[in-house]
């Protein structure tokens, strides 16, 4: 059945003409990808959206917003209008024309900004000569769109640089630019939204530890021939891209070097410590832009952690142990080998981390040491047996 099918079914047929599909539904049934959550537009009564199961929710604009969730849908959300009329205004006012396309619900297209030239050329052009004023989270979305391969039409490129946007970004609120910022890092190009954001300098309030970096070595240039901290860190996170789709190990990869930030300009280009240096700012950036908790562990760790793992080939078999403990707290044992080999000019790996993981979970029954033998030592010294034999499997294993 399909989807403008399965709208009718929950609705009564008097009022198939005054709803219609908006926006992003609109946008990928045209492109035949595969549907999210589905976006109405009505003019209809409240009695009538409660009769075919909607309830009102708190709006994100002025407009009432109608909720329902069907399982085998997903999420339905309808914006009112007062009358059939007003849907080509409700579209212009939208953000982008693509996203200004309505179905009704005998499949007609209603197209008032010329969409669909625009979806078919893969670019991405405002409504309007104040699209972004009007809600200045839009040039987040906009670079997002960028992440995901749209071109920015001219017309978006010029109200980018027709102001200073800075002072309108500091009075949205942090979750939502941390929205756009996570939908971005899940893209297929995720470095364009920060490139894109020093490019047209705008973003500066939400973080101001990507705009630093462009001013601070990466480190001696025989080891980082690319320069700046900026680059490096667009480099790894573009390198756990190709490995991973997942936002986290893409952002701990953008910001392992966090670090980087507090040496001192005297020492630079050396940035002895910074791996340490980097957890407490790893969890202020991850505090100020009210991150899922998860974030804040794994990228706090990550940045203490990565040079440890970098040098995995030398480190002494404890060490190793230790790190494989450590990273399993933090909940980075995938993470961590992926940043660290995207760290490293020659990507190499680090041999034996499974083994170590495996090693460092196991109970002491299963390393099969003996209890009694255990508790008649003394405490002090159970820790370091226990070690002892976890080294000792490890070297057994590999």
């Amino acid at each position: 059945m399909s989807v403008i099918n399965r709208v009718k079914a929950i609705l009564p047929e008097s009022a198939w003409q005054d709803v219609w599909l908006v926006g992003g539904t609109v946008r990928y049934l045209l492109l035949e990808q595969p549907l999210q959550d589905i976006d109405l537009v009505a003019a209809l009564a409240a009695a009538d959206l409660e009769a075919a199961g909607f309830r009102p929710i708190a709006p994100v604009s002025s407009r009432p917003i109608w909720f329902r969730h069907i399982p085998e849908l997903g999420n339905l959300e309808i914006t009112v209008i007062t009358r059939p009329s007003h849907l080509e205004h409700d579209l212009r006012r939208r953000d982008f024309t693509i996203n200004a396309l309505a179905l009704d619900l005998d499949g007609r297209l209603i197209d008032p900004l010329n969409g669909q030239a625009d979806l078919a050329a893969g670019q991405l052009r405002v409504c309007s000569g104040t699209a972004l004023q009007d809600d200045p989270i839009r040039i987040f979305r906009a670079f997002r769109f960028a992440a995901d391969g749209w071109n920015l039409h001219a017309d978006t490129q010029q109200q980018l640089t027709s102001r200073q946007w800075e002072p309108a970004c500091s009075a949205i609120p942090v979750e939502r630019f941390s929205r756009e910022l996570q939908r971005s890092l899940s893209k297929q190009l995720p470095n364009l939204l920060f490139q894109l954001m020093i490019s047209y300098q705008v973003g500066r309030t939400y973080l101001p530890e990507l705009f630093a970096m462009p001013q601070v070595p990466a480190g001696p240039l025989q080891y980082h021939p690319e320069g700046d901290l900026l680059t490096h860190s667009l480099q790894v996170m573009q390198r756990v891209a190709a490995k991973t789709d997942a936002p986290l190990p893409r952002f701990c990869g953008l910001f392992h070097d966090l670090g980087k930030l507090s040496t001192d300009p005297a020492h630079y280009p050396k940035h002895h410590g910074h791996d340490n240096a980097g957890f407490k700012p790893a969890q202020k950036l991850c505090e100020r832009l009210r991150l899922p908790s998860a974030w804040h562990k794994a990228l706090a760790w990550t940045c203490s952690l990565h040079t440890k793992a970098n040098n995995w080939a030398e480190l002494r078999t404890a060490t190793k142990i230790r790190l494989a403990e450590q990273a399993l707290k933090a909940g980075i044992t995938e993470i961590l080998p992926l940043v660290s080999s995207a760290d490293k000019p020659d990507s190499s790996g680090m041999p034996g981390w499974e083994t170590a993981l495996q090693v460092a979970v196991m109970a002491t029954a299963e390393l099969g040491i003996d209890q009694a033998t255990l508790l008649q030592m003394p405490v002090q010294h159970r820790a370091d047996h226990i070690l002892q034999t976890r080294i000792h499997r490890f070297r057994e294993t590999i």
